[in-house]
């Protein structure tokens, strides 16, 4: 014989009375499946990756005492980490959480936020290596509207033009105080640029982040690949993994050709990702931790459209 236990969250309680926005679980230890763009063009693979999940359900009844958590855990860890993770999937597991709380919740979030690894090529020689990138997977549906927001964190170098311009100024002013005057030949000075004196200033760098957050469409496709591909080639200055001289070389070279203050890197993934009409909206900080200060350099961009995403400064959590 069943002993029947009881259900002390299906019965109504006396004070305080009211709707609740949202009720759930956070910090969800969770293996979630993805599919991953291979290298060398063959077909996509799935893989498996830690995270940690969020899960909530709005708790519509004033009179009720609670929702059913288990119901959201059960659901996420058969929905989530048995299929890969698209948009359409996340609707799925957001109407399942809806319809598990029948007369409880209208509305449903869910959040998995993880480390995507990718092998990227190097510039110039044969060879590839892992890169990082801190992502996190949101939906909701919120009044039967569904949502669906994708963020990432892509590293990237920045060299400030206003130092390049100094720097060129003091290798100007090195070449007059050497050859001021003198009889030379192309010889000559083809050795001396070689020389620590005949390049004896360098602009600076730093390590810089672009944290970019997309709304994608209800697709049986997440690409990430797709984003880090948009952001590294309108920024052209990727960090590498792997690298030999003349990924090194390739690399201040594209520095050279790229010198970008963070106003220009804001711009340059604006002009990039208005240009993809898989995004309905974005909105990209890109932060330049500076070598010559001790504050980091910031701009925020948004596409710009009516209810969509609000540009403060803040609004992405920290992902470092």
């Amino acid at each position: 014989m069943t002993k029947h236990m009881p259900d002390i969250a299906c019965q109504p309680h006396q004070t305080p009375q009211g709707k609740l926005n949202w009720v759930g679980m956070s910090g969800i230890e969770l293996p979630i499946l993805l599919k991953q763009a291979q290298a060398d063009g063959s077909s996509d693979a799935e893989v498996r990756l830690s995270s940690q999940a969020q899960a909530y359900v709005s708790l519509d009844d004033p009179m009720s005492k609670g929702i059913h958590m288990s119901r959201l855990y059960l659901l996420l860890d058969q929905m989530a980490t048995q299929e890969p993770l698209s948009p359409i999937r996340v609707k799925a597991i957001l109407d399942k959480f809806i319809e598990s709380h029948q007369g409880l919740s209208a509305n449903a979030f869910v959040e998995f936020k993880f480390d995507y690894y990718e092998r990227r090529r190097s510039l110039k020689s044969d060879n590839s290596g892992w890169k990082h990138y801190p992502t996190t997977l949101r939906g909701e549906v919120r009044s039967g509207q569904f949502e669906c927001e994708l963020s990432i964190e892509v590293p990237y170098s920045s060299t400030c033009p206003c130092s390049a311009a100094l720097a060129r100024q003091l290798i100007q002013e090195a070449f007059e105080a050497q050859f001021a005057g003198k009889d030379i030949d192309y010889t000559t000075v083809l050795n001396w640029l070689g020389t620590p004196e005949g390049i004896n200033a360098t602009p600076h760098s730093q390590r810089s982040y672009a944290q970019v957050k997309v709304k994608v469409q209800e697709s049986n496709h997440l690409e990430i690949s797709d984003l880090i591909n948009h952001i590294e080639d309108a920024l052209k200055t990727p960090v590498q993994a792997t690298v030999k001289r003349e990924d090194e070389q390739e690399f201040a070279r594209l520095n050279a050709s790229n010198l970008m203050f963070c106003e220009d890197a804001a711009r340059r993934l604006q002009d990039k990702l208005n240009t993809c009409d898989n995004y309905q909206d974005f909105w990209v900080r890109v932060n330049h931790l500076e070598s010559l200060h001790p504050h980091d350099a910031v701009a925020v961009v948004t596409k710009g459209i009516e209810n969509g995403y609000i540009d403060e400064p803040n609004l992405m959590d920290p992902m470092k």
